[in-house]
């Protein structure tokens, strides 16, 4: 019997008190999360971070402290045979964070930034996102 985990890595950017939310279309869906994405087979959970990172912000961030690692139970949203297990870290830039796109570099995504007074867990679609706002960040 095999065990398929689906590891993702995740970035919480914060600058000017706001933080860098990613608006993505996927398997016809649409939905609002943290910046980040899949571990690749042979990376580090930081370099798949900051791979992430640059791959759809053009963007050279590193990765700081860890914030949270998965510990309850998540079926992936596009895979009722799949476990979620994700990671999250802050993440800084000494690079120009309004030189993001707002489309990304990948296609189907863009991104924006959210007040930290104006956060809410309903920005955010999955559950694993939305934990990490509400002990986190509100």
């Amino acid at each position: 019997m095999s065990f398929p985990f689906n590891v993702r890595v995740y970035g919480i950017l914060v600058i000017e008190n706001s933080v860098l939310l990613s608006k993505e279309k996927y398997a016809g869906r649409t939905f609002t999360k943290f910046p980040g994405g899949a571990l690749e087979f042979g990376e580090g959970l930081r370099e798949a971070l900051e791979r992430e990172f640059l791959e759809e912000t053009g963007l050279n961030v590193k990765t700081g402290k860890h914030l949270y690692t998965t510990d309850f139970f998540q079926e992936s949203a596009f895979n009722v045979d799949h476990q979620i297990l994700s990671i999250y870290y802050e993440v800084m830039t000494n690079g120009d964070f309004k030189a993001i796109p707002i489309k990304s570099l990948e296609e189907n995504q863009e991104f924006f930034w959210v007040s930290m007074k104006e956060l809410r867990t309903d920005n955010l679609t999955f559950p694993i996102d939305q934990y990490v706002c509400r002990n986190f960040l509100i």
